[in-house]
């Protein structure tokens, strides 16, 4: 069986993408057939084909680290032809083929049946949603509740994962949400979502400080660097943190006296290799209770439209970018 797929491979100056035609053979035990119906675009997806993006390392591979579809073949018996199946992060799209595709090849390991969702739906998510989803449920077990009405902060809020984790929080009925923006122009927006205070990061500011004024007890922080080092004098006692991402820098030069003198937790979240246990009750979560699919901004593209998308390296948007395939 022949199928299309975008493919980056590495030239000696640059990262190449090209529409090529690939075979599909047999399925190994375990494995699955998918024809893909969705997938979308993730920073990590647009690192994929930078120079010095640091994600992909075999060349050449099919990025697209998220996809859903219909099962075509499985030798998987969780599986059965006709499922609709959503998968994302683990090595998809970095060490083996992704998303961007026709149809794929995954170990039923890393697969989730869709029962409630639409395979469309399932992308509005993806890893963005999974990851805010996990953060949230993280910060649960650590004593957010709505019965208190905490104060919160959300950073990276134009992006998939703050914009999420925003939504649901709104859902779920928290009411003092501040969030961190460097754009002004989507405050309107922002608070249609759930925000109800924009904080500029002039604000967090700590003029040399070690300690400042505690005005967070949770915060949901998806960038990272010196935006994690401000705010973590600032989050009140016994609150919690948790880090995502990296867009802002991979240091974190900070003390410990948040930690000693008021006992706050930094919990990291990853979502690459969580367990299929947990991630189809991360999942459940999405589906159900915590569903706000329909409020995601999004904007649909083409299958033939990925190459340009992914061009645009520095693109900002604030609608998460699904892809028809």
């Amino acid at each position: 069986m022949e199928y299309r797929a975008l493919e980056v491979s590495k030239g000696s100056n640059e990262i190449q993408t090209n529409y090529v035609t690939k075979k599909f053979d047999e399925l190994n035990v375990g494995e699955v057939l998918i024809k893909i119906h969705y997938s979308d675009i993730n920073y990590k997806d647009r690192l994929a084909v930078k120079m010095d993006g640091g994600v992909i390392r075999d060349y050449p591979k099919v990025p697209g680290i998220d996809l859903a579809g219909e099962v075509i073949e499985s030798q998987d018996k969780h599986f059965t032809k006709g499922n609709f199946v959503a998968a994302t992060s683990y090595g998809i799209g970095i060490n083996t083929d992704g998303g961007f595709s026709e149809y794929a090849v995954i170990p039923g390991d890393w697969l989730i049946n869709l029962n409630e969702l639409s395979t469309e739906e399932s992308m509005r998510y993806g890893t963005s949603g999974f990851t805010a989803a996990l953060s949230i449920d993280e910060q649960l077990k650590n004593g957010l509740s709505v019965d208190t009405q905490p104060n919160i902060l959300i950073t990276g809020v134009t992006g998939g994962v703050g914009m999420t984790t925003l939504l649901i929080l709104a859902k779920l009925g928290f009411k003092n949400i501040s969030v961190l923006v460097r754009n002004h122009d989507y405050t309107e927006q922002l608070s249609k979502l759930g925000a109800t205070n924009f904080i500029s990061p002039e604000d967090l500011n700590l003029n040399g400080k070690l300690l400042a004024k505690q005005k967070f007890d949770y915060v949901f922080d998806t960038v990272g660097g010196d935006v994690l080092v401000n705010i973590l004098p600032q989050v009140a006692y016994g609150g919690s943190v948790t880090s995502c991402g990296n867009a802002a820098g991979n240091q974190l030069n900070t003390t410990v006296l948040p930690f000693i003198l008021r006992g706050i937790k930094l919990i990291g979240i990853d979502s690459v290799q969580v367990d299929i246990a947990r991630r189809k009750e991360i999942w459940q979560h999405l589906e159900t209770g915590w569903n706000v699919a329909d409020k995601i901004p999004f904007k649909l593209i083409d299958f033939d439209e990925i190459e340009n998308e992914l061009k645009n390296l520095n693109k900002k948007s604030f609608e998460k970018i699904v892809i028809k395939i």
